[in-house]
């Protein structure tokens, strides 16, 4: 589906690499003018660089989302948006709740929850001036149940699931949908990486024997078919996990 004038802008962020940057290209070949967010603006800078040589539109934006003035100051250049992907996050450590390091809670709900709020803020009005204005908010499955060692994490993510449940509350009859999309396992060259602080061998254990987790591709799609639905269909809420994971604690390994 080709993406009306007024709704054509789509923000993403967190897009220098792994389900952002995968999302970035599937509206960018939906027909979507891509504005690419992330810190490192080098990544960025390349990946706005490849989907414009592929034929698409991207500009890229180095934004930290928890700098609620550079947000203020990056929203104030858009009269009208039409998506918002709201995907910048990330998970650090698995420590037990006895000896979760505060300063990891603190930065995994500045960057997951505040980012996140202070984004989907700044760009409501100009999503709600598109006339067709979506907001997808990416949690995880971990907005959705608890599991041990992940306690910092879940809370953040069921905040940020708690924030698209009760904006779309909020904002009903207005022409903005508010979509969530929360993954199970996925695997990424960073996440698990980031997680255990560079440990490669940690990081492998996440995923050791599970035969095909979620890719960042797989994700992508799921948001651009969101995404892509037709105006009065909204998606509030879709779960997808690989088919080896039942459930946070339930995972069939071939060990």
């Amino acid at each position: 589906m080709t993406p009306s004038a007024a709704s054509r802008i789509a923000v993403v962020t967190g897009a220098s690499s792994g389900i952002g940057a995968a999302t970035a290209r599937q509206l960018a070949a939906a027909g979507y003018r891509v504005v690419l967010t992330a810190r490192r603006k080098d990544r960025i800078e390349a990946l706005a660089e490849e989907l414009t040589a592929a034929g698409g539109q991207a500009t890229a934006y180095a934004l930290d989302i928890t700098d609620r003035v550079a947000v203020d100051e990056f929203a104030s250049a858009f009269k009208t948006v039409g998506v918002l992907v709201n995907n910048a996050g990330g998970a650090l450590g698995a420590d037990p709740v006895a000896t979760g390091d505060p300063a990891d809670w603190r930065q995994m709900y500045e960057t997951n929850v505040i980012g996140t709020l202070n984004v989907t803020q700044a760009l409501l009005p100009a999503l709600t001036a598109s006339g067709d204005g979506t907001v997808v908010v990416l949690s995880s499955t971990a907005g959705h149940g608890t599991y041990e060692g992940g306690g910092g994490y879940v809370a953040a993510k069921h905040a940020e699931h708690v924030l698209a449940e009760t904006l779309r509350l909020e904002i009903v009859g207005t022409p903005v949908r508010v979509v969530e999309v929360a993954p199970g396992m996925v695997r990424t060259d960073e996440f698990a990486l980031t997680r255990f602080g560079g440990d490669e061998e940690k990081a492998a254990k996440v995923y050791a024997g599970v035969a095909e987790p979620l890719t960042a591709d797989d994700v992508a799609e799921t948001i651009t078919w969101a995404v892509t639905r037709p105006s009065h269909v909204n998606i509030d809420l879709l779960i997808v996990r690989p088919r080896a994971q039942a459930s946070n604690t339930k995972i069939h390994r071939d060990v």
